[in-house]
Formats: C-alpha cells, sequence, structure tokens
C-alpha cells in the first residue's frame, strides 16, 4: 500500500523507517541528555539504523555505507556504534559522531533547503547569526543530492 504525501509516494516501509530513524535520533537525544546513558544511546543507534534501512532498502543502505570513498566513515561510524554498546558511552559517540558527518555531510544542504520551506522552521532559520551559518552550508552543494 502506498499513499502520496506532497507529491511523494511512500510505502509503508518508509512510513515506518521514517518513525523509526525519528525515534532513533530522539533516542540519542535522550542518551546525551541523561550523561551518555548507554541504553538510550543503543536503541537510538538500532533504531536509526533500522530506519535508514526500511527506507532506503537493505541493498541501498549496504552500497551507500560500503562505497569505498566512505569508507573511513563508516568505520567509524560503526565503530562508535560498537564501543556505545561496550559501555564507552561518551567516546563511542564521539567516534560515531566523526563517521556520521563523514558519512551524511553532504545531505546537510538539501536538508536545509528543505528545512527553509517549513513555515515556523523558515523564520528560526532567517535568525541572523543562523542564516549566516545556513547560508554558508548551503552555498557549497552540488547541483544533485549526493545519493
Amino acid at each position: 500500500y502506498q499513499r502520496r504525501v506532497r507529491g511523494m509516494m511512500l510505502s509503508d516501509n518508509q512510513k515506518i523507517g521514517t518513525f523509526l530513524t525519528l525515534f532513533g535520533l530522539f533516542f540519542t537525544f535522550l542518551g546525551v541528555i541523561f550523561f551518555f546513558d548507554r541504553g538510550f544511546l543503543a536503541i537510538g543507534n538500532i533504531a536509526f539504523l533500522s530506519g535508514i534501512t526500511l527506507i532506503i532498502g537493505f541493498k541501498n543502505t549496504f552500497n551507500f555505507f560500503f562505497k569505498k570513498k566512505k569508507f573511513m566513515g563508516t568505520l567509524c561510524f560503526l565503530g562508535g556504534f560498537f564501543l556505545v554498546f561496550c559501555g564507552w558511552a561518551f567516546i563511542g559517540l564521539a567516534v560515531e559522531g566523526f563517521g556520521f558527518i563523514n558519512l551524511f555531510g553532504n545531505f546537510f544542504p538539501f536538508a536545509l533547503s528543505f528545512l527553509r520551506k517549513i513555515p515556523y522552521v523558515k523564520q528560526v532559520l532567517n535568525f541572523p547569526v543562523i542564516k549566516q551559518m545556513v547560508d554558508s552550508v548551503v552555498a557549497g552543494k552540488s547541483s544533485s543530492p549526493p545519493v
């Protein structure tokens, strides 16, 4: 079953994947707020990776993470994931964050361009200091999404 959402077709797996990804980011945020609680961080990591897999599919997820030029980002992301599970939450999250930026950094300009179209978020992004930072990130984007 597919449903049209503002010009996009989303399957049930993609809807569940979007929820799991947001759920994972929320639990990661809770893990940081509660002084790097490894339980919250571990749940956040599992939900985030499960969500990404459901959104773009298993094969595309595998191809994305194991591209030759993204090897160091994948290694850091999965290494940080492992360190969080071993109980070294702060170090694991730092390594994982570095890997996340290396893997998903090319998506930030497109995400910010999308967020600029959302009514209330647009107003926040237009504050003078934030606008300068957002403009510098968006100015560095290429013409097509980095998929």
